[in-house]
C-alpha cells in the first residue's frame, strides 16, 4: 500500500458528507500554482466548497428525518435556477418543466441531464426519481465565478462554469450529472459513511451509475463505453481524457497543471491519508475496476445485469453505513447467486472480478 499525502495515518474521524466531482487533490495542485489564472479559480472553488460542506452537514441532519409522502411520478419535474455567478442558492429560477428550450445552452444541458437520470432509473431499474418516490428535481446554473466544480447538496444539483482553461461548463458531461445525482439515491437508500472505505464505495457507487446512464443515453453496449468519467469536462490543451478511468484507474489525466491520476486499480495499490475524508475520490477506483471487470466480462448492456447487481446492493437494505470493500463485494456475490443463481456467467464473473481487484467477495 503507498502513501498518497504527507500524512502517515488514515482519518479515523466521520466528516459531514459533501461530494463534489472534481476531488480535492486536483483543486490543491492547481492552489499551489503561480499562475494566477491557475490558482484563483482554485482557490475561490476550495473556499466555496469548504463553506458548502458546513451547510450539508446541516441539511443532512433534515433530510435524515421523516418526509411528507409525495405522488411517485413517471415523468421528471425539473427546474432549473441561475446563480447569476454569485454564491447564493437556488437562484433565480429561469426555467420549469412545461417550458420549451430555453437560450441559456447551460440550462437546457442541466435539463437534459437531470432528464437522462430520471429516464435511466426509472426504465432500467423501476425506480421513479432518486429517492423513489417521485422526487422534483432541481438545479442552479452558472454558480460562482469561474468555479471548477458540480455537486449535490442534498436538495439540488449545482453546476459551476469551470475557469474555461482547465475546465469548460460542468453541465456538458451528463455522467457527471449521473454521478452527482446517483450520490442522492445513496443518501435515500444505504447512506454509506463519507470516510474511507465506505466514502470510497459511495464516490464509486456514483461513478458506476454515472457511468450506466452516459451508456444508457447512447444506448452503448459495455464493449463500446469509454468507461472514463467527465470525458467532455476538460478543455482544450489539458493532457488528459478524463477525470477518472473505471477501465484503467490511474491513466486518467498526466498534465503539469493537474498532477497525475493517483487512482490504484487493486488492493496492492490502496492509499492510506487523511486527506479527502481518507482518499475516498482516489480509492474508489479499485470498486470502480471491479465493476468495469463484472461489466466487460457479461457483455451486452452493463446496466441490465452488472449495473443490477449493483443496485440489488445499494438498495436491498443489507448495506451498512460504513460498510468495506469486502462487505460490498460479498454483498454483490450474494445479489448475483440471489438473481442470477449460483452457478451462472453472472456469479462467476462478480466473484473473479473482486479477486482480481485484491478482494475476497465470497
Amino acid at each position: 500500500m503507498k502513501d498518497f499525502a504527507t500524512q502517515k495515518h488514515p482519518a479515523t474521524a466521520a466528516s459531514p458528507v459533501f461530494c463534489t466531482i472534481v476531488p480535492p487533490h486536483i483543486l490543491g495542485k492547481l492552489a499551489e500554482s503561480d499562475d494566477p489564472s491557475r490558482h484563483e479559480p482554485a482557490r475561490r472553488t476550495l473556499e466555496h466548497d469548504a463553506l458548502h460542506r458546513t451547510r450539508r452537514a446541516d441539511l443532512t441532519a433534515q433530510l435524515i428525518a421523516p418526509q411528507e409522502a409525495r405522488v411517485a411520478a413517471d415523468k421528471p419535474n425539473r427546474t432549473i435556477y441561475d446563480a447569476g455567478h454569485q454564491q447564493h442558492l437556488p437562484g433565480d429560477k429561469v426555467h420549469s418543466e412545461s417550458e420549451g428550450p430555453a437560450k441559456d445552452a447551460s440550462v437546457n444541458r442541466a435539463q437534459t441531464g437531470l432528464g437522462a437520470t430520471f429516464a435511466f432509473y426509472l426504465k432500467a431499474y423501476g425506480r421513479k426519481s432518486i429517492d423513489g418516490a417521485g422526487l422534483p428535481l432541481n438545479a442552479t446554473v452558472h454558480y460562482g465565478e469561474k468555479y471548477d466544480n458540480a455537486f449535490w447538496d442534498g436538495q439540488r444539483m449545482v453546476f459551476g462554469d469551470g475557469d474555461g482553461t482547465l475546465f469548460k461548463d460542468f453541465t456538458i458531461p451528463v455522467d457527471v450529472i449521473g454521478h452527482e445525482l446517483t450520490h442522492g439515491v445513496t443518501q435515500y437508500t444505504a447512506s454509506l459513511d463519507y470516510q474511507g472505505q465506505s466514502g470510497a464505495l459511495n464516490e464509486s457507487v456514483s461513478d458506476v451509475f454515472g457511468s450506466l446512464i452516459k451508456q444508457y443515453a447512447l444506448n452503448q453496449t459495455a464493449d463500446k463505453a469509454d468507461w472514463l468519467i467527465g470525458a467532455d469536462l476538460l478543455a482544450p490543451g489539458v493532457h488528459g481524457q478524463a477525470l477518472r478511468s473505471m477501465k484503467a484507474p490511474g491513466t486518467a489525466y498526466d498534465d503539469p497543471h493537474l498532477g497525475k491520476d493517483p487512482q490504484p486499480a487493486t488492493m496492492a495499490g490502496f492509499v492510506q491519508t487523511s486527506e479527502d475524508n481518507g482518499g475516498v475520490h482516489v480509492n474508489s477506483g479499485i470498486p470502480n475496476h471491479a465493476f468495469y471487470l463484472v461489466a466487460s466480462a457479461l457483455g451486452g448492456k452493463a446496466w441490465e445485469r452488472a449495473g443490477q447487481i449493483w443496485y440489488d446492493v445499494l438498495t436491498g437494505g443489507h448495506l451498512a453505513k460504513n460498510a468495506q470493500f469486502a462487505d460490498f463485494a460479498h454483498l454483490t456475490v450474494q445479489a448475483a447467486q440471489a438473481r442470477y443463481g449460483g452457478s451462472g456467467a453472472e456469479h462467476e464473473a462478480v466473484v473473479k472480478a473482486w479477486s482480481t481487484v485484491g478482494i475476497t467477495g465470497k
